[in-house]
């Protein structure tokens, strides 16, 4: 069964920001999942997102672990991680739950 964005998305939430407490998918850094089917029922999964501020000191971290954890998904080959810059990231992008957990209502 081929994975879908909902899949990588639940993994991803076990990926975090070490200067936040919370996920990088409820901070709203993550732009794009795509897909691509290779041989052997496997898929390759790229990975667009973006950081909360371009100085991040904590960038190459951050795509190691989203690139460990897509990898780890059944059925991927391979996983690319693309750290964007544009549009920039802004705390509108926060989930609710986010918000809740940083104190912003």
């Amino acid at each position: 069964m081929p994975l879908v964005q909902d899949d990588v998305l639940n993994a991803l939430k076990q990926c975090y920001d070490p200067e936040i407490p919370v996920n990088i998918v409820d901070l709203g850094l993550i732009y794009e999942i795509r897909f691509a089917d290779v041989p052997e029922n496997q898929q390759d999964v790229t990975v667009d997102m973006t950081l909360t501020a371009q100085g991040c000191p904590e960038h190459v971290n951050i795509s190691a672990q989203v690139k460990s954890r897509v990898e780890q998904l059944p059925g991927v080959r391979n996983a690319n991680v693309n750290i964007l810059w544009e549009p920039a990231w802004t705390p509108e992008r926060l989930s609710p739950e986010a918000r809740k957990q940083l104190g912003i209502e």
